[in-house]
């Protein structure tokens, strides 16, 4: 299986993109999801609210860095699987598609939290600290990590030669993709955070479109391998 970063005569970054429907479909899924107030979004914001700008962005630099880790860990993990058993990759899929399902049910019964707390009585943190701290959330986050885990392989396919690098591709594709959305969250942090906590009805509509797409994604997934 040839591996990210050895490129051959043969071979171009090409091979490593995803076709144009795969990248659509993984874009609008990113988006979505980082437009989903969680506990990255919490914790830019609520730093951006008491220390300023510099500090949302250090969190967003640290929660970025943990994506990374993650795109890693997932794309060499993912490929080793595949070398072991191509069946047990199909199950790894298999439960993913379950999993989306899942996150679709919950995001409906639960909702979105989003509540933050400005911590006026902390003292100030230092932008590396800050950076550390949202790496760390991000990376102990068990959701993110399953999320992770499950989201980016139903993007590739298990006889695919180049899937580590594409896994990779895909990895980054998911910090550059959602950045306008993270960073318009920093940016805008004050007016942002209020308005969210005035219009409870305006998460409740991301709710429901979280659950309609992950939902398709996961019927997609499960009747594509049936096949």
């Amino acid at each position: 299986m040839n591996g990210f970063p050895h490129l051959n005569a043969a071979e171009t970054i090409m091979d490593y993109l995803p076709n144009l429907p795969t990248f659509l479909a993984f874009a609008a899924a990113t988006l979505l999801l980082a437009a989903t107030p969680g506990p990255d979004m919490t914790l830019s914001i609520s730093r951006a609210l008491k220390d300023g700008r510099a500090a949302g962005l250090a969190v967003l630099v640290g929660t970025n860095i943990g994506c990374g880790v993650h795109t890693m860990l997932v794309a060499f993990g993912i490929s080793a699987l595949i070398i072991a058993s191509p069946t047990a990759f199909l199950i790894l899929k298999t439960g993913g598609a379950a999993y989306l399902f899942w996150l679709a049910v919950q995001a409906i019964r639960y909702g979105s939290s989003f509540k933050v707390e400005t911590g006026a009585d902390e003292p100030k943190r230092s932008l590396t600290s800050t950076i550390w701290t949202g790496m760390v959330v991000n990376l102990l986050n068990p959701k993110v990590i399953i999320f992770f885990m499950t989201f980016l392989p139903q993007f590739v396919s298990a006889n695919d030669p180049h899937v580590t690098g594409k896994l990779l591709v895909l990895g980054l594709s998911f910090v550059v993709v959602s950045l306008p959305v993270t960073l318009g969250v920093v940016l805008a942090a004050d007016r942002l955070s209020g308005w969210l906590q005035r219009n409870p009805g305006i998460v409740r509509g991301i709710d429901y479109t979280f659950a309609a797409v992950f939902s398709l994604f996961a019927v997609k997934i499960l009747f594509t391998q049936a096949r």
